[in-house]
């Protein structure tokens, strides 16, 4: 799963990736501070693959993968080149995700005044500016491939026409003003067309809020209309102090803990980003266990045994047989996989199961 990190300048964008990634320094205090994106892959936490260790020994527990890739600040006009704009705009072109980091704080903890490009804070306003760039970009490709894609139809090429039909489609929502992920298309050639545009607004948003250390849970009139707005497009915000989680980055494990104790907080930010980004994409985890490793896989929901196997390895989605699964809350209450098998709660399933959220499972193939 990759998330790029979006934002007005200097709202704490590249703190808080510093601070997710265990990057060390802080950003600068002046737009543009990162001048090429930067790019960490850190570990999702998931206590499910503790849970499952207490039950199995392993020589290793592999956890799911975030990729995040800091891309520097963007501003009014970014679209037509203003600040980095096109460079910035075409690192967002392939990440699953968009992280908009938005700031509702007014000053930084003592006090430290922390110029907003803008002039005033105003987290709503930046959300707009931010969409409003990315549909000026996405209009801007579709003018770019619509000329290509209506010579391409006329000659019957199937692709074009699926292309030039989610043109059509998508176009006048982006001129007034609407992101392309408000479009649904039933067509499934339509479908294909337009994820084959490239578009950035297609991308599901989420917004994360810049609190300051004194409203870690997000409760500030900002912070709030900011929640209030993700509900509105049907996305989620998470509530972020980025110099908290800078400071937390730095701790061990038990200072960690203190810290995070004193703070009033459950965990660190990670944690809470990752489970907004799997729900905001429509992502669940099965599991993988044995002696060697025990492993968590990302998959969208709805995905087929065979396709969740291929995860894995395309072998065994080419030569799936059948998998052998059961819940992590059936290795809780039985303890073992053979008491699970013992009590008939081990599976088995063929190619047009679909995977649940949690599903540990044993693959059998023949390639």
């Amino acid at each position: 799963m990759e998330a790029g990190i979006v934002g007005m300048p200097n709202v704490g964008k590249s703190t808080l990736f510093n601070a997710l990634t265990a990057a060390g320094a802080l950003a600068a205090n002046y737009p543009f501070a990162t001048i090429e994106p930067n790019v960490g892959v850190v570990p999702i936490p998931d206590p499910r693959l503790v849970t499952i260790n207490e039950y199995i020994e392993t020589q290793k527990i592999v956890h799911a993968m975030l990729r995040l890739v800091d891309i520097a600040g963007l501003v009014r006009g970014a679209s037509k080149g203003e600040g980095k704009g096109n460079a910035f705009l075409g690192h967002i072109r392939d990440v699953d995700a968009i992280v908009q980091v938005v700031r509702c704080f007014d000053k930084a903890p003592g006090g430290e005044e922390i110029t907003h490009v803008e002039g005033t804070v105003d987290p709503i306003r930046d959300i707009h500016t931010i969409e409003a760039e990315l549909i000026l970009a996405d209009l801007q490709t579709l003018e770019n491939a619509l000329h290509k894609a209506q010579r391409a139809a006329r000659g019957k090429d199937r692709d074009a026409i699926a292309r030039l039909a989610a043109i059509e489609k998508v176009q006048p929502v982006l001129e007034d003003g609407k992101p392309a992920r408000a479009v649904h298309l039933e067509d499934p050639e339509a479908r294909r067309g337009l994820r084959s545009l490239g578009l950035i607004t297609v991308k599901p948003m989420l917004y994360v809020a810049n609190v300051n250390d004194d409203d870690v849970n997000g409760q500030s009139p900002l912070a709030q209309s900011v929640r209030e707005y993700a509900e509105s497009v049907g996305s989620e915000m998470v509530p972020v102090c980025a110099r908290i989680e800078s400071e937390l980055s730095e701790l061990d494990a038990e200072s960690k803990l203190e810290m995070l104790r004193d703070m009033g907080m459950d965990e660190p930010a990670l944690g809470k980003l990752a489970r907004a980004a799997y729900h905001v994409l429509g992502y669940q985890s099965f599991y993988t266990a044995g002696p060697k490793e025990i492993r968590a896989w990302t998959i969208p929901h709805g995905t087929k045994a065979p396709q969740a196997a291929g995860v894995i390895h395309t072998d065994f989605e080419r030569g799936f047989i059948r998998v052998e699964c059961y819940s992590v809350d059936d290795l809780v209450q039985f303890k073992s996989e053979k008491a699970i098998k013992e009590h008939g709660k081990m599976r088995v399933e063929g190619k047009e199961y679909v995977m649940h959220d949690a599903d540990v499972c044993h693959f059998l193939f023949n390639v």
